[in-house]
């Protein structure tokens, strides 16, 4: 009894702290610096913008999806149907979605997708912004789901977490592998 009790009391707690807490200013601007540095021809207003939109709608989006477990965990209960949205492509999606929203004229998004070709690790989904008319690999990744609903970022090339492959090639891949396998028999 006092195990158990012990373990719901632990439990409580962790999960009390998982919840996101509220972005500063001073980490917005940071954000918003890092994106005015993708190249000269920035609009400074677009990237305050972006990064205000980032870090205010990754908060919206933690109270959505109702975050209050690590991430592994939360993905789990949306898997059980016990919560309705976070999973990594949950948070890429909306988050790009919301971005494009914007119509930037410097700036523009991309989806990438990690561990696609590992056997022993989940893929991992994430958005990128970066200068229009760049690649993903010239951006910067906007992570909400790696700490459970804290807006991470990073230069693309400095997050050495993970190895983005661009969302298009790895589904064109599964789309390649998967219509292989539908293919009729044509032997003899």
């Amino acid at each position: 009894m006092i195990r158990a009790l012990v373990f719901g009391l632990a439990l409580a707690v962790l999960g009390s702290c998982a919840i996101a807490p509220p972005s500063t200013s001073d980490e917005v601007q940071r954000l918003a610096s890092e994106i005015r540095n993708l190249g000269p021809d920035i609009d400074p207003e677009e990237a305050n913008r972006a990064a205000r939109i980032a870090y205010a709608y990754t908060d919206q989006l933690a109270q959505e999806y109702q975050i209050t477990d690590p991430p592994l965990i939360h993905n789990a209960k949306v898997n059980k149907g016990l919560k309705p949205r976070g999973l990594c492509w949950h948070w890429a999606e909306d988050i790009e979605r919301r971005l494009d929203q914007e119509n930037f004229q410097t700036l523009e998004m991309h989806r990438a997708i990690a561990n696609a070709d590992n056997p022993f690790r989940i893929d991992h989904s994430t958005a990128i912004i970066s200068r229009k008319g760049e690649t993903m690999y010239d951006g910067v990744v906007l992570d909400p789901w790696r700490y459970g609903g804290v807006l991470y970022w990073t230069p693309l090339p400095q997050d050495t977490r993970y190895d983005w492959v661009p969302r298009e090639v790895v589904l064109e891949k599964r789309r390649l592998e998967q219509f292989g396998e539908l293919q009729p028999y044509l032997g003899e």
